[in-house]
């Protein structure tokens, strides 16, 4: 058949992990080539092992999830042809090796277990009756998972800081802490003029009010008699009365 399996070209969440990967949901593709009772099995193979692999002739010689390893291929997701019609409500999404349990438990039967490499790998989707294979995809193109980080790779101390960081660091806070001292000398000197400000204007205030008092007041000189109230200089004898007769 010609359709060729891929992983969703949409935002999927964790469309590809370390282990697993989601495939499109194959639909309308086996129509006129599977009964009722076909199956449709998904073979994964690691990408330069694909072109090796061989369809099994019955159920019973399908390659199973534990001899990945060794075989470098296996088959899963065993599925009712009829799941996959064009009139059938499925998910759109298939997703490989999302099946932890299977692979702790050792089962026989079809495992979907996690991936144990980063890959790539080639999927294909194969059309399987009572007498063997009927027909089949092609193969995807390579699927490369996610590479997750070891533990011991991890470097628990934070990563130290180079000397041009720590010389720049420093001047800034030097920097800082002139300012914050000039800008506090500068209230000070403010404040400081304020409250001498206001003891000039105590100061004068008293001065202007000081009145000395060891000098006695000057007392008013008596008039020379005859003179009256008139600028000096200009006081004139009082003229006589003429003698009796």
């Amino acid at each position: 058949l010609p359709y060729v399996p891929q992983v969703p070209p949409m935002a999927l969440l964790g469309k590809v992990t370390a282990t697993t990967f989601a495939l499109e949901r194959p639909c309308c593709i086996f129509d006129g080539h599977a009964d009722a009772s076909d199956t449709v099995w998904l073979a994964v193979a690691f990408a330069n092992a694909s072109a090796a692999f061989r369809n099994p002739p019955s159920r019973a010689d399908v390659p199973p999830y534990k001899q990945l390893p060794t075989a470098l291929s296996y088959m899963t997701l065993e599925t009712a042809a009829a799941a996959y019609s064009c009139s059938a409500p499925s998910p759109a999404v298939l997703r490989v090796g999302s099946d932890t349990a299977c692979r702790d438990q050792g089962r026989q039967d079809p495992c979907n277990g996690p991936l144990p490499s980063p890959g790539p790998y080639r999927v294909k989707f194969l059309l399987m009756g009572c007498r063997g294979p009927k027909a089949e995809t092609r193969w995807s193109e390579p699927i490369l998972l996610r590479r997750a980080v070891s533990p011991n790779s991890i470097d628990p101390a934070p990563p130290r800081r180079g000397s041009a960081v720590v010389i720049i660091a420093s001047i800034l806070a030097s920097l800082g802490a002139v300012l914050a001292i000039a800008l506090l000398g500068a209230l000070g000197a403010k404040v400081w003029g304020s409250l001498c400000r206001r003891d000039l204007g105590t100061d004068a205030f008293i001065r202007r009010s000081y009145r000395t008092h060891h000098i006695p007041p000057a007392l008013p000189q008596p008039l020379p008699p005859g003179c009256g109230c008139s600028p000096p200089g200009l006081c004139r004898s009082a003229p006589q009365p003429p003698a009796p007769c």
